[in-house]
């Protein structure tokens, strides 16, 4: 079963909206960047809620039937990646998306708004 980027993305939100996470933010990439179609971008306050957040969103998306692909930083909880094809997710410790901010990397990209 193949599970479209619109609704994989809409998953990925509510799996993190579940676990609490900060600033939720979707970046449509759709003709900007072959990478993916989506990133979405969210912190947690702590490493504990950083691989919280994780470990909801990669639960989620293989109830679903989307392959996740990888998981980088897990580990440290500071910074994860999680790869699942037409959506990136980024899950910053709070520190550390300040520090980054990815979402000025990618002003290009419309930010999707949800109801």
């Amino acid at each position: 079963m193949t599970v479209q980027s619109d609704e994989l993305m809409q998953l990925v939100v509510a799996a993190a909206e579940d676990k609490k996470a900060h600033q939720i933010v979707a970046l449509d990439l759709k003709g900007i960047s072959l990478i993916a179609d989506y990133f979405v971008i969210c912190h947690g306050n702590s490493d504990t809620q950083v691989q919280s957040i994780t470990t909801e969103i990669r639960k989620q998306a293989e109830q679903k039937g989307a392959r996740v692909r990888g998981i980088e930083g897990m580990d440290s909880g500071r910074w994860v990646l999680i790869d699942i094809g037409d959506v990136i997710v980024h899950v910053f410790h709070r520190d550390e998306r300040e520090y980054y901010n990815i979402e000025r990397l990618w002003s290009d990209a419309k930010v999707v708004e949800f109801a």
